[in-house]
């Protein structure tokens, strides 16, 4: 949080509403001496009293969150999402929606992923996180949402990521195992019921070594029938297909032409005409004229690069 304030009434209200995240900016200790004095007793009399002694209390708090199963710290930034800060804790990854307006999208993923869990075939789970905590967290009068997620795989990197390493596109042998995984990660989701709803670079990441694709950031899926898909990655808007941006029932066809834009954009023109098709044939405007079940377009796009490249077998990918 950026602090501006240059009164007591300015400090005081900051203080209230902002809780913890006052001292997530570059300098905590030079947030915390300007606030305390403009509310200190001495200069801000009775006004700034209750201010004062609240931010002292946070001051001393700081970094330290505590839920009915455990106590995370806020320490350290991992990095800015959508919707949230993820911190690194030894549990995975604690994420913090920054507006509590966006608490429910918060609930959407700890829901999706309790149902994954629950109704997902074990063998698929490690495509998805695994949520181990989701709470709310009172800061002065704003509550705001958290999930402590954690994922099996380390060293993870983003498609996005991956994009801007490889600027003129990347090798459809490559591309083949992101894609074949994040397949089977939409397979385990829409046989448990829930649809992604955000597949977009970010929201991909591999392990180049283990060849593992993790499918994150479920705060915009749906896990109930006839939901919307709540909201969109506003700079991602051109990768939504219409039903989504119509406010019409997404379903699985939603997610796989996500996951070929996604795919398609990845390869550029490298990919070979045949699997520009594939995946444009992902993408038709009538969601009735587009795949809808993820395990049989695997299917299909392994008998696709097996034309195309022969027998599948491992490739090294170095970022």
């Amino acid at each position: 949080m950026t602090v501006t304030a240059t009164t007591t009434a300015e400090a005081i209200e900051l203080i209230t509403n902002g809780g913890g995240a006052l001292f997530d900016g570059d300098d905590p200790a030079d947030t915390y001496r300007r606030l305390a004095r403009l509310t200190h007793p001495d200069t801000a009399g009775p006004q700034g009293a209750a201010a004062f002694a609240r931010l002292s209390e946070l001051w001393h708090n700081r970094g330290t969150i505590r839920s009915a199963e455990g106590v995370y710290s806020t320490a350290a930034l991992a990095f800015e999402g959508d919707l949230a800060n993820l911190y690194a804790v030894p549990e995975g990854h604690l994420k913090l929606v920054r507006d509590p307006a966006c608490n429910d999208l918060m609930a959407r993923e700890a829901t999706a992923l309790r149902q994954l869990a629950d109704r997902g075939d074990p063998r698929y789970l490690p495509y998805v996180p695994r949520l181990v905590d989701s709470f709310r967290h009172q800061e002065g009068t704003a509550r705001r949402r958290g999930n402590v997620i954690a994922t099996s795989a380390k060293g993870l990197h983003s498609l996005a990521e991956v994009a801007r390493l490889r600027p003129n596109g990347l090798d459809p042998r490559d591309a083949a195992w992101m894609w074949r995984r994040l397949l089977a990660a939409l397979g385990l989701a829409h046989r448990a019921g829930v649809v992604h709803g955000a597949i977009v670079p970010e929201h991909v990441l591999i392990q180049p070594d283990d060849h593992g694709v993790v499918l994150v950031d479920w705060c915009y899926s749906v896990s109930e029938p006839g939901d919307r898909i709540p909201a969109i990655v506003p700079h991602r808007r051109d990768h939504y297909p219409a039903e989504v941006l119509d406010r019409e029932t997404p379903g699985p066809y939603t997610d796989l032409a996500m996951a070929a834009r996604v795919m398609a954009d990845l390869m550029g023109d490298r990919a070979p005409q045949a699997l520009r098709r594939f995946a444009d044939g992902c993408r038709l405007s009538s969601p009735r004229q587009r795949p809808d079940d993820a395990w049989k377009l695997l299917g299909e796009l392994d008998d696709l690069l097996h034309r195309l490249y022969g027998p599948r077998k491992f490739r090294p990918f170095v970022l």
